[in-house]
């Protein structure tokens, strides 16, 4: 009976069955299909002495209650009440067998601990099924899902999974010991869940890694490999290639591909107040307008075209069509709402005098796409970059290529003397990001921009620092980038210089 108390509460016979015949000699196979005898497999831990999750709202810091619980004992009205039960921050998702969403039963709650012993934050966590977690995120901030075997999602839950994550939830993959059949898993349903983008491993530069503790590869003992789903600079799916929650579980003695303890625990703090940062900032951010033409005729209209490529291309979805609609009021030049996106190897891009790029990770482009760059700038194009948030995963990347483009030129600062910083507005210095003004050790700064001359006209105009953010009247609070009215500001003089050259 002792054994059977080890159980979580949501085991059935099935899971029961499912744990047994994985204790025995090579039978770790669960059903037919999960991926148990696929390379990359790595079994859960034999032992299943750790003890269950938590009931629901349990505090991180109590001890486990014994199962099945005491009786409840009336309190007299004399007795000290128990304090209330700590807010929600972790929901660890509970789906199929016990050995597929709970080989680590202490690896979320150990999380929790160490947020309460390093940080002093006192949060608790829940188990639910998708069914039960509300697409309130407030209610469920952070999901956790780890796993080994091979899962799918149903529809329903894949569509209550994006509701949620779109108003401002988080949810955390782990392969626990960095099995790839739940890896490949993992990937499959989050792009039939947004097909729109897609995961892209995070750089060491992203705010995550940084949001509390400054996190490089040293003392990770694996290569970190965090991969992201972005959409309007917040990422909020992650899903680790190696095992997070064995470091969170304090298991010291495993040799597979896993992070330290050490490191395990001071990435999953990262993210959870990277997550909680970043939902605070999605509940009060200003809701964009967006804005569309009247009528399809683009004649005589000032227009762009955003370029598409491998990796997280579109950063903020709103920001051009406000900079347009902006840069319309203060100049009367009839504005196309009309964005195109297009690869750089589509002879459409001709079409277009300006294309705009941007970004937050690293990107390559395709030797046709390269050679098409060049011709479309030696034919008197226009490229106007940004790195997304002021991100240097992406500034390299840029740099590169462009090197690459024009090998025998090189981007140079654009000095305040020219008509870039002159027209329509007089720019001499711009409002900072607080993230910005923390690097800088100032809230107002020379604006910088750089750029490339061909045939004395500015071919590639590029900011190092972020603007589309400010374009939408909301900087993402991790962003490198110039406030709301200095990007506007600046935005709008990019735009009457591109028309004029």
């Amino acid at each position: 009976m002792g054994f059977l108390r080890n159980l979580s509460r949501g085991a059935t016979f099935l899971g029961l069955v499912g744990i047994l015949n994985f204790n025995s000699a090579n039978a770790q196979t669960l059903y037919t299909g999960d991926g148990s005898n696929e390379p990359g497999f790595v079994p859960p831990p034999a032992s299943i002495s750790l003890p269950p999750p938590p009931p629901a709202r349990m505090s991180s810091g109590e001890s486990f209650i014994p199962y099945p619980p005491p009786p409840v004992v009336p309190q007299a009205r004399s007795e000290k009440k128990n304090p209330p039960k700590p807010p929600v921050l972790m929901t660890k998702i509970r789906q199929g067998m016990p050995l597929e969403w709970n080989a680590f039963p202490d690896d979320a709650n150990g999380l929790l601990r160490s947020l309460k012993n390093g940080v002093d934050a006192n949060f608790s966590l829940e188990v639910k099924s998708l069914e039960e977690i509300s697409s309130n995120p407030e209610q469920n901030p952070i999901l956790f899902r780890g796993g080994h075997y091979h899962f799918s999602f149903t529809t329903e839950q894949r569509k209550k999974l994006r509701e949620y994550l779109l108003n401002g939830g988080t949810i955390i993959f782990d392969t626990s010991l960095g099995s790839k059949p739940f890896y490949d898993s993992v990937r499959q349903e989050i792009t039939t869940i947004f097909p729109e983008t897609s995961l892209q491993r995070l750089n060491l530069d992203h705010p995550v890694f940084h949001s509390y503790y400054d996190l490089d590869n040293s003392g990770s003992r694996v290569d970190t490999w965090i991969e992201g789903l972005t959409i309007n600079c917040r990422t909020f799916v992650f899903l680790s290639r190696w095992g997070l929650g064995a470091g969170w579980s304090g298991d010291k003695e495993n040799t597979h591909q896993a992070y330290s303890v050490d490191f395990a625990r001071k990435l999953g703090m990262n993210i959870s107040a990277y997550s909680t940062a970043q939902r605070a900032w999605q509940r009060n951010m200003i809701n964009s307008l967006s804005f569309r033409d009247i009528d399809s005729n683009k004649s005589g209209k000032f227009s762009l075209a955003q370029a598409i490529y491998n990796g997280e291309w579109k950063t903020r979805h709103k920001g051009i069509s406000i900079l347009l609609s902006q840069f319309n009021k203060r100049t009367q030049v009839p504005v196309s709402f009309s964005l195109e996106e297009l690869r750089f190897s589509d002879p459409r891009i001709f079409d277009h005098p300006v294309i705009y790029l941007t970004g937050h990770e690293s990107f390559e482009l395709s030797d046709r796409e390269k050679a098409n760059v060049r011709d479309y700038l030696i034919k008197g194009g226009i490229i106007l970059a940004e790195a997304c948030c002021g991100r240097k995963a992406f500034d390299s990347s840029f740099r590169k290529m462009i090197s690459q483009v024009l090998p025998a030129q090189v981007l140079l600062p654009v000095p305040l003397e020219e008509t870039i910083f002159n027209l329509p507005n007089k720019i001499r210095e711009v409002g900072t990001t607080p993230a910005l003004a923390n690097l800088l050790k100032s809230s107002r700064t020379t604006p910088r921009l750089e750029a490339i001359s061909l045939q004395g006209r500015h071919a590639v105009i590029y900011s190092p620092y972020g603007l589309a953010g400010g374009w939408e009247l909301s900087q993402n609070p991790y962003s490198l980038g110039y406030d709301d009215s200095s990007s506007l500001l600046l935005g709008e003089n990019l735009l009457f210089n591109c028309l004029i050259e």
